[in-house]
């Protein structure tokens, strides 16, 4: 069994998707509009297969996105080495996207960095 795709609602459905394109290598694929709802997504894919849906409406709400809270955390990219961790958090901060924490080794012997990324949901970038 495998997940096969993770979704995620946004407010700025083309700004998480040309996110996700230019950090994370992922493709986008066109796009799909519910008339009747409008209802938007997009399906992002990653060299291995996995997917993340990006999606949005007119009618959702929005709230804080407070770092401890139930639901999903966070969304975490392996992206093969701890350079290249190094690396992609430098450039997400120097594109204005707020680090969290790391990089750095965890407790538990991951290492990792966070990023507060889109719409204030958190990205974990780890080896």
């Amino acid at each position: 069994m495998k997940i096969e795709h993770i979704a995620m609602y946004v407010n700025d459905l083309e700004a998480a998707r040309d996110f996700f394109v230019r950090f994370f290598g992922g493709c986008a694929n066109s796009g799909y509009l519910n008339p009747r709802t409008q209802f938007r997504s997009y399906f992002i894919s990653f060299d291995d297969g996995s997917r993340l849906e990006l999606m949005t409406r007119p009618d959702m709400s929005d709230e804080a996105k407070t770092p401890v809270r139930t639901g999903y955390a966070h969304i975490a990219f392996s992206v093969g080495s701890k350079e290249a961790v190094d690396r992609l958090t430098e450039q997400l901060r120097a594109a204005g996207y707020s680090v969290i924490s790391g990089p750095r080794t965890t407790g538990d012997g991951c290492y990792e960095s966070s990023i507060a990324a889109i719409e204030g949901n958190v990205i974990e970038i780890t080896v």
